[in-house]
């Protein structure tokens, strides 16, 4: 019974969603043009469980561009009205579009001069009559076997939300950066705003490539690195001596510490740019199978040396 039940909900649930894109009319048009032009916020309100779907929207609006707050009707009607200018658009969240602490806060959202948009199964009701847009989001039953709980109705009511959301960022052309832009903690963030230069060592070893591989070591062991970038007379990479170009001449090369490191040193290493995203960086270690990457200017010149444990440490590996 428990998984007939189950099914039963997530089907009653998708039919709603199915029904939804029936809903969809010239008023959802208008819709999405009032949040477009809105010169302020979008505030967003409702009771209960829709309320909380309210949340959800509200958030979703401000990560992608669209300024947003929630506001609880009930304290609405006690003093957060206060929030709401002429300026903004206020989203309604009824299913009955009867709810008392709904209701009450109407007329005077009116006199504010806001506009109103009503998401509300009854396009007959009391919001949405005071409302500038009514998106009906009318459901046939509930998920609940009480059919008291609000499962469907909310689902369609975050549906419509997202719906909403996705119109506005194509309208306004919202791009992946922007929206890393207002989330510089996540890993998105990360992905899109963090350059190389941020992140790369500027204490790295820098080299001559007449300086002995002995020397070369010191300086690496006092950078706490892994190589040493080789430049030439006027200062451009022209080669990486790292851990494993030392393995592989040791055993073949009891002088090893006397040569020059020009001699013993990879040649034309894989470089990166310091105004590439750290990305790209993680990219090329993985693809490329090394552990360092020279950082440069246009110049060909090293100016930093990046890490794979640099990148760990930012989350990209």
């Amino acid at each position: 019974m428990t998984l007939k039940r189950a099914k039963e909900v997530i089907a009653i649930e998708a039919q709603a969603i199915k029904d939804l894109a029936r809903h969809l009319d010239k008023n959802f048009l208008s819709a999405v043009e009032l949040l477009y032009k809105c010169r302020g916020r979008v505030i967003v309100t409702g009771m209960g469980k829709t309320g909380i779907i309210g949340r959800k929207i509200a958030a979703t609006l401000s990560s992608t561009g669209t300024p947003s707050l929630w506001m609880h009707s009930a304290e609405a009607i006690h003093g957060d009205l206060g929030q709401v200018t002429r300026n903004d658009v206020v989203i309604v969240l009824s299913s009955s579009g009867e709810t008392e602490e709904t209701t009450k806060l109407l007329p005077i959202v009116k006199k504010i001069g806001a506009k109103i948009i009503a998401m509300t199964g009854n396009p007959k009701s009391n919001l949405a009559k005071y409302s500038d847009v009514v998106l009906n989001v009318t459901v046939k039953r509930e998920g609940c076997p009480l059919g008291l709980a609000p499962m469907a109705s909310t689902t369609a009511n975050l549906v419509m939300g997202d719906c909403l959301a996705a119109c506005l960022i194509e309208r306004k052309g919202f791009r992946k950066e922007d929206f890393a832009f207002y989330h510089p903690g996540g890993a998105l963030g990360r992905q899109l705003l963090l350059k190389v230069e941020d992140i790369m060592r500027v204490n790295f070893p820098k080299v001559k490539g007449d300086v002995v591989v002995k020397d070369v070591l010191l300086a690496i062991t006092r950078a706490r690195c892994g190589s040493a970038c080789v430049v030439d007379a006027n200062g451009k990479l022209s080669g990486i001596f790292t851990d494993g170009d030392l393995r592989r001449h040791l055993e073949a090369d009891s002088n090893l510490s006397l040569r020059k490191v020009r001699e013993v040193m990879t040649k034309g290493p894989t470089t990166i740019l310091k105004e590439k995203l750290a990305v790209e960086a993680s990219r090329i270690l993985k693809e490329k199978r090394i552990d360092e990457i020279p950082v440069v200017d246009k110049k060909g010149k090293p100016v930093g040396l990046l890490d794979v444990q640099d990148l760990l440490k930012v989350g990209l590996v």
